[in-house]
């Protein structure tokens, strides 16, 4: 079996990456494509009280267990199914159930911080930045915490200040120059998405 191509989908929170993730996937209707985000992987803290957990900096690489995305990973290119974790954003933890992963032929890889690391980092054939403007992005953050995620605006904005914002600047940004392809404006870029789905299609029909 031939292995998978993994690509990698970075860039800033509220970029319009996971836009573009769906956008992609609803390309393709064959199970061909699977989807992992580096949310997912956020660390439990079972031994943590809510309030603490409150306060934690979710927006630096520590905040992630990226080793067990990276074991995950490894074991699809070797064509065995994973159950990766689920995250409950309102409660700040890792929830008890799991999903089931199965291998496909294309497997994409989400998050703010993949490729700040250099080992997961490795692991993608084609690495795409999307690059929003930092206003635009909060504006979108502030809707997906309070609506999706039972934030209030009061946490949202704060979170944003403390430690959003700085982790921006200091990991998600410097790693743009690992990008193969810069794309301005997510899965509303339809001349990228475009380009992006016809590659993966010819990777699809190689032997």
């Amino acid at each position: 079996m031939k292995e998978p191509i993994i690509i990698g989908i970075a860039g800033g929170t509220g970029s319009g990456k996971s836009t573009l993730v769906q956008e992609i996937a609803a390309e393709f209707k064959d199970d061909s494509v699977c989807m992992l985000s580096h949310d997912y992987y956020y660390k439990a803290h079972d031994d943590m009280p809510f309030e603490q957990r409150c306060k934690l900096n979710y927006d630096h690489p520590n905040a992630y267990d990226t080793d067990m995305l990276i074991e995950h990973l490894q074991l699809l290119k070797q064509g065995i199914t994973v159950h990766r974790p689920v995250y409950d954003f309102a409660d700040h933890n890792r929830a008890k159930e799991v999903v089931e992963v199965q291998p496909a032929k294309v497997i994409i890889v989400e998050g703010i911080l993949i490729f700040a690391d250099e080992t997961l980092r490795s692991l993608f054939d084609i690495k795409l930045f999307v690059d929003t403007d930092a206003d635009v992005r909060i504006l979108r953050r502030i809707l997906r915490d309070v609506e999706e995620r039972g934030r209030t605006l009061e946490s949202v904005v704060t979170q944003y200040l403390t430690t959003v914002k700085p982790m921006h600047e200091q990991f998600v940004e410097p790693s743009k120059k690992y990008a193969d392809i810069i794309i301005p404006e997510g899965g509303r870029n339809y001349v990228a998405l475009s380009m992006v789905s016809h590659r993966i299609r010819s990777l699809l029909r190689e032997e």
